[in-house]
């Protein structure tokens, strides 16, 4: 798959960036367990120690341990024993959509708006500056990107289109947006892209990406803007009809 930057090493830099507050089990676990339903973490990864992982993150080693429990738990982490043991990624996409309908169970619709308003800002943004500043092997890059994006299924096409993200927000040439994307499709992105496990969805996510590529390509920064909110906002529309879904039907959401 093209690569406009070394996005993999700067994204797993944000997955293991220190926690802004006293650590607790449950946020170092939702953030391992988003990073690896997102693919940030790949199937068979091996993870850091636990007192690595406890450093990185900023927290005590016991948190650490409670994390991975708790990931091993959630079928996401398989620790092995032994001279080549560790704990590793074991990526499921069974488990990992139960993850995200457990996500989706506990946010509230308030919380779902305030995250989309946050991340169309952010998208929209690098959008518009990428635009304004991408050179043409850029767009090159861009376009191969977006004709690579695996669409056959749910899990594959929710990753395609979040590491397409990351590069259009890296064409904007803002390190910032580029941490903050990564940061949001980490918490938000698993939750967003929920509709991509409808065929219609994935194959309108593919139309999309083609029309950034087009505007980027057409130095038309307010047109790249446009089409990303716009999508976003589709997205967003979709998570909470579901939710409502769900609900009324006295399933899991």
């Amino acid at each position: 798959m093209p690569q406009l930057t070394r996005l993999p090493d700067v994204t797993r830099a944000v997955v293991f960036a220190p926690l802004d507050a006293i650590g607790r089990a449950d946020r170092v676990e939702q953030r391992i367990g988003d990073a690896i339903v997102l693919g940030v973490l790949r199937d068979g990864e091996r993870l850091p120690s636990e007192a690595e992982l406890a450093r990185r993150l900023g927290v005590a080693v016991v948190t650490a341990r409670e994390a991975l429990e708790a990931l091993r738990a959630r079928g996401l982490v398989q620790t092995r024993r032994g001279r080549e043991g560790g704990s590793f990624v074991t990526f499921d996409p069974a488990a990992s959509d139960r993850v995200v309908d457990e996500r989706l169970a506990a946010i509230s619709r308030i919380d779902i708006r305030d995250l989309a308003a946050h991340y169309t800002a952010i998208a929209g943004t690098a959008a518009e500056l990428a635009a304004d500043r991408a050179t043409d092997d850029d767009v090159a890059s861009l376009r191969a990107l977006a004709a690579s994006v695996d669409s056959s299924t749910a899990g594959a096409a929710r990753r395609g289109h979040g590491r397409f993200r990351l590069d259009v927000a890296a064409l904007s040439q803002s390190a910032r947006l580029v941490h903050e994307e990564l940061r949001l499709q980490a918490e938000f992105g698993p939750l967003l892209w929920m509709c991509l496990r409808d065929a219609d969805y994935r194959e309108r996510s593919r139309v999309v990406r083609d029309e950034t590529v087009d505007a980027v390509e057409a130095l038309d920064p307010e047109r790249a803007r446009r089409i990303t909110t716009a999508w976003i906002g589709e997205a967003t529309g979709w998570l909470i009809d579901e939710k409502t879904r769900r609900e009324r039907s006295g399933g899991t959401g």
